[in-house]
């Protein structure tokens, strides 16, 4: 490694990172460890740790904004975000031990992109947008359109990840969370999921489901989303199954197979619907 800069504020961060564009961005520094050993030697750092105009959550009345930097422990522990996007702050509960959740941080997590990742469901069911910032200027984009691949992504290689912005749901609506792996803790997911349920009544109006570990990368469920949409509550969770059952292509690996994803996964969006 030849060089390591860590920058008093977003503007220095900016700048070093458009200077060098091939340096490791560090944040928490959880993803980035584990597979230390298996890769090069990078060229050098960009360490973001704490970086203060990168670690914040800001209430207003319709959306909530929560820094790129900050940890999953600080998202779990927020009151609004318990309340009002519950599906991220359970996800926050998941990731990892105690000490990664303290180290970890929501950029980080997004920017790893990992099919696995706990936090991506939530933030695709709960129609998030990304903060994208460069020398350049700044720019928003649906995080539904921000994962184009493999771990790979749709941020430039001048960006940083500055925030997620996420719209506070509606009164009323029914928010969920699920993540199925080999124990109740600590645990890589087999299988995980978000939904955000817009009712009239006992009606299905419309419902946003984002899905991982089964595929390349997080989806949203489309084909479940139409399905349920205008069903009764107590008959949508049939329908998420069947079309679940038809929509994803799971894989085997190391950590489970292809029909067991399936399965699981339909009875987990089912589960979603149940009155």
């Amino acid at each position: 490694m030849t060089g390591y800069v860590r920058p008093r504020d977003l503007d220095e961060a900016l700048a070093t990172r458009a200077a060098h564009a091939d340096w490791m961005v560090l944040s928490g520094g959880t993803d980035l460890m584990v597979n230390a050993n298996h890769k090069p030697i990078p060229t050098g750092i960009l360490d973001l740790w704490r970086l203060g105009e990168l670690c914040f959550v800001k209430v207003e009345p319709a959306s909530i904004a929560i820094g790129a930097g900050t940890t999953w422990t600080e998202v779990q522990g927020h009151p609004v975000i318990a309340d009002r996007l519950s599906p991220l702050a359970l996800a926050a509960r998941e990731i990892g031990a105690l000490q990664i959740q303290a180290r970890g941080t929501l950029g980080g997590n997004v920017g790893n992109s990992s099919p696995v990742g706990d936090s991506l469901p939530a933030l695709l069911a709960l129609g998030a947008e990304l903060e994208l910032a460069s020398v350049r200027g700044r720019r928003r984009i649906p995080y539904s359109d921000f994962c184009t691949g493999y771990r790979k992504t749709a941020l430039a290689a001048d960006e940083l990840i500055v925030a997620a912005h996420i719209p506070v749901p509606a009164a009323g609506t029914k928010l969920a969370w699920r993540k199925v792996g080999t124990r109740r803790a600590q645990s890589i997911s087999k299988v995980m999921g978000a939904a955000v349920i817009t009712l009239d009544g006992d009606r299905v109006v419309s419902a946003r489901i984002g899905l991982g570990a089964v595929a390349d990368r997080p989806i949203r469920a489309a084909a479940v989303e139409a399905a349920v949409a205008g069903q009764k509550l107590s008959e949508a969770g049939d329908a998420a199954r069947a079309a679940m059952r038809s929509s994803i292509k799971p894989i085997d690996d190391i950590r489970s197979t292809a029909t067991y994803r399936r399965e699981v996964a339909e009875n987990l969006v089912a589960r979603f619907f149940a009155v």
